[in-house]
């Protein structure tokens, strides 16, 4: 097996050569995690306390003022926002993970894909602490509706947040080989961000989309609302992975299965299927560009 391990050696500037570097990559994981918590005096804390304030003013603004009928509302909106932050941010800083290491690209040899990889890697590890404050929901839940809403259902997260992370690293590559070309992706990133929130389901249920439908129908008009709620649900990889996060949090917590939270076999294996695809563009594009680089950062 040793003599295997020492024949295989990954070729220069492929994403396998990164499994060399190891080290290298707790190191800036670690940089980033400290980093981003310097001189705060909640440090970590914010991971928890952040999501939570967030969720409490949304869930007052479409729980009372859009007058939201789901049952346990703000378990269902800080679930769909806690997966939308993890993947936006995730691929918001590998976008800069090149241009923003160019000093040490130009003084020693590290393959380049390990910038965005910690990156993303980073921000799971961010978001794994983040997940407190969906805990501390759910047990003031649990208390208001006098029952555990726990179960060992929700050990199934891990699937979504695989293949979330798997997606991430693949459109975090792909930006960030493109950024260094073109430095006002940035901005159509963010302007892209804001419309994929929207087409995210975070506030909102695709049954309302899917009933609004057949009442177009019933009105002899074009169902326009229910050819967006299947866009949404086949076509946004995103939504994908907020809906099994759902089905492994909220679903099991409200106790019964909305026809628009099921989840199946194809949601796992298209959401998969989206995850690897996205992770084989970005791999394929970032080492097609990446020997160009030191001519543009």
């Amino acid at each position: 097996m040793s003599s295997l391990l020492q024949k295989f050696k990954p070729k220069e500037g492929s994403f396998l050569e990164t499994f060399k570097y190891k080290d290298l990559l707790v190191q800036l994981v670690s940089r980033d995690i400290k980093l981003k918590y310097r001189r705060s005096f909640l440090g970590y804390v914010w991971s928890v306390l952040n999501p939570l304030l967030i969720m409490i003013i949304m869930s007052v603004v479409f729980s009372f003022l859009f007058q939201r009928n789901l049952a346990l509302f703000p378990i269902y909106l800080l679930a769909g926002r806690t997966m939308f932050e993890f993947v936006n941010h995730s691929v918001g800083k590998a976008l800069g993970a090149i241009t923003d290491n160019t000093s040490l690209l130009k003084k020693t040899y590290v393959p380049k894909y390990m910038f965005p990889l910690s990156k993303v890697t980073s921000t799971m590890v961010d978001f794994v602490f983040s997940l407190g404050a969906l805990v501390i929901v759910m047990v003031f839940f649990s208390f208001t509706e006098q029952r555990v809403l726990f179960s060992f259902w929700n050990f199934g997260i891990i699937i979504p947040i695989i293949q979330a992370y798997i997606f991430a690293l693949g459109l975090g590559f792909f930006l960030a080989q493109l950024h260094v070309f073109f430095r006002d992706i940035r901005y159509i990133y963010n302007a892209f961000v804001t419309m994929w929130l929207y087409c995210s389901a975070i506030f909102y249920d695709l049954g309302m989309l899917y009933e609004k439908g057949v009442k177009q129908a019933a009105k002899g008009i074009e169902p326009y609302a229910k050819y967006l709620a299947i866009i949404i649900e086949r076509f946004n990889p995103l939504y994908i992975y907020i809906k099994q996060f759902r089905y492994f949090v909220w679903v099991p917590a409200v106790g019964k299965t909305p026809y628009w939270a099921a989840v199946d076999q194809w949601d796992f294996l298209i959401g998969m299927g989206y995850a690897l695809l996205m992770f084989a563009i970005g791999v394929f594009f970032f080492k097609r560009s990446q020997d160009k680089f030191i001519l543009y950062i």
